[in-house]
Formats: structure tokens, sequence, C-alpha cells
């Protein structure tokens, strides 16, 4: 997955930089808040968007679901609905066990590169 827990540091981000998180068009992100009522980034004077690191968590659950997972809109809003934090334990859990079988590959790679 594009995003990277490191990316959040900051108290606002831009659509645009979240965009480039999740690599993805910022009219995916505006799509997504029309359709995902836990979505909804403050606005600055001039009407931009400003998300917070929590906004982002919520934007990476709906990218595991969507994206990664296959759900419809539809189902995605009934699991972020219904289950939401038994989505986030799941999408925590994968995101865990990819970095164990990456480390892991790496350790393989290295063992046959020395034979």
């Amino acid at each position: 997955m594009p995003y990277k827990e490191k990316d959040i540091e900051k108290q606002y981000y831009t659509i645009g930089e979240v965009a480039g998180m999740f690599q993805v068009a910022p009219s995916l992100i505006r799509f997504w808040e029309t359709e995902f009522e836990q979505l909804r980034p403050k606005k600055n004077k001039k009407g931009n968007r400003q998300y917070t690191p929590k906004d982002i968590e919520t934007l990476r659950t709906v990218y595991h679901l969507v994206k990664e997972r296959g759900y419809t809109i539809q189902g995605a809003k009934d699991v972020m609905r219904n289950k939401p934090v038994q989505a986030k334990d799941k999408m925590e859990i994968i995101e865990s066990l990819a970095k164990v079988r990456t480390f892991l590959q790496g350790i393989k790679d290295q063992l046959n590169t020395k034979v």
C-alpha cells in the first residue's frame, strides 16, 4: 500500500498531499467524502479542505476496503457503519503481516545470494 504511517506528522494536510499519500486522484478523495459520512474534513476560510491525522486514518480504512479488499462503495459503507473497529483491526493485522513477509523475503533473498 502506498500509504505510510510516518506520513502523518503535521496537524493539517491539503487534499493534494492526502491524494499523494494514497497515490489516487484528488477527485477520488472528494468522491469518497460524498459517500462516507465519517469523512468530513474541515475547510479553511478559502474553502480548502484541511485533513487531520484522524481523517487520514479514516481514509486509510476506506482505501483498504475499496482498493485492496475490492469492496463496493456500498459494502465499504456498511462495514464502516456497522463494524468500524473490526475493519481497522483487520487492516492493521494485514499490514503487519505484509511487513513480516517483506522482512522474511529479504532474509531469504540474502541467504540465496550467499549460496
